[in-house]
């Protein structure tokens, strides 16, 4: 987990994994998108633009969609709204979910592929692979930033996170953190956000619960799970942060804390991405009906993901009791999106077939009427 890659020298400007690797993937895919665009005889400058388009309407799908599926992160009573609301638009925490990019990109992409008066099925086709390109590199960023990670394992490949990284705050908010934490770690005091009778935001300084909770009972360090009685202690907001424990010379106790072993589900995703692609790309080369190219991609991508959900743990928005449909097993909103792919993948795959057999077609290949 990397962060911060870097800092600009002399300005101190951090430089985050997560941002050099969406930056990347844009290049590869939008560089693959004009190379299969001159191949197709198009022009590549419309998918240059093409490529900005996805990237804007992309982020804030793709954020958008992240938000509402962490909503009660995003809205938390017990800070200010302003600091929720900066929370919810910085990207460079990470969070972006790629189905919600897709969801937003790709009919801005359609209406323009439509202006600009390109074959809807042939620019499908060529997006297609683009798509997993820049999908493999944004899970590296995932990687590097620490979010998107998979279920607990004991696999020899499993990874662990550290103090402070998404999967350590989880963890230890859902009394399942395994490793001891050092009281030096737990602060005396904390401040509370408060209104004033202005009805303005201040905060105050109080007493941390987590530490009189050790305190009381002469703990020297926390080691979880704690009784469901004690549970109500345990918030990360009170643990030192990172900077913090660095800063009072608990840099050594900060380095050995480490999140409890999960699937590198991002990196998963990375190798399946560049796999799909490099599947599509062999594919486009061959005579195929135009459109198929794209629907393939929905396809397998929408299998390989569902299949990959299951390797982490997301909250179920349908499913054993949960909303309609209650008596399938528990489904996350990334595999409801992945059935809906899958789904819109076959459909597509049959109407371009039809279309492509009524006008006795198929790309690369002359197609004669029976």
């Amino acid at each position: 987990m990397y962060q911060i890659l870097f800092r600009v020298p002399y300005f101190n400007i951090p430089v985050y994994g997560y941002g050099v690797m969406m930056v990347i993937g844009f290049f590869a895919a939008m560089w693959l998108a004009q190379f299969l665009a001159v191949r197709s005889k198009i022009n590549p400058e419309i998918f240059g633009n093409a490529a900005l388009i996805a990237l804007v309407t992309g982020v804030l799908g793709a954020r958008l969609s992240h938000v509402l599926e962490n909503i009660n992160v995003y809205t938390d009573p017990s800070r200010p709204a302003w600091s929720n609301f900066m929370d919810a638009i910085n990207i460079r925490s990470g969070g972006l979910t790629y189905y919600g990019g897709f969801l937003l990109a790709f009919p801005s992409l359609i209406l323009y592929g439509w202006w600009k008066k390109v074959s809807l099925r042939t620019g499908m086709d060529i997006v297609g692979p683009c798509l997993m390109v820049g999908l493999a590199f944004g899970r590296i960023g995932c990687f590097l930033n620490g979010c998107c990670y998979g279920a607990e394992c004991k696999v020899a490949w499993a990874v662990q996170f550290p103090y402070g990284s998404d999967a350590y705050v989880e963890q230890f908010d859902q009394n399942a953190l395994a490793q001891p934490i050092a009281r030096q770690l737990v602060p005396d005091f904390i401040e509370r956000p408060v209104k004033n009778a202005a009805g303005s935001v201040t905060t105050e300084k109080v007493a941390n619960p987590l530490a009189l909770y050790m305190d009381s009972h002469g703990l020297t360090s926390l080691q979880e799970p704690l009784p469901s009685g004690a549970t109500s202690v345990l918030n990360f907001r009170y643990l030192k942060s990172r900077e913090q424990a660095i800063a009072d010379g608990q840099g050594t106790l900060v380095s050995q804390e480490k999140a409890n072993a999960v699937h590198p589900a991002q990196l998963y995703s990375t190798v399946t991405a560049f796999l799909i692609a490099a599947f599509l790309l062999a594919y486009f080369t061959m005579p195929h009906i135009p459109g198929h190219v794209f629907a393939a991609m929905m396809m397998i991508e929408g299998l390989f993901r569902y299949i990959l959900e299951m390797l982490r743990v997301e909250p179920a928005v349908m499913g054993r009791g949960t909303g309609i449909l209650s008596g399938l097993p528990p489904q996350s909103y990334s595999m409801v999106v992945s059935v809906v792919l899958i789904i819109g993948g076959v459909v597509l795959w049959f109407a371009f077939s039809r279309f492509a057999a009524r006008r006795g077609e198929r790309r690369g290949l002359e197609v004669v009427p029976a």
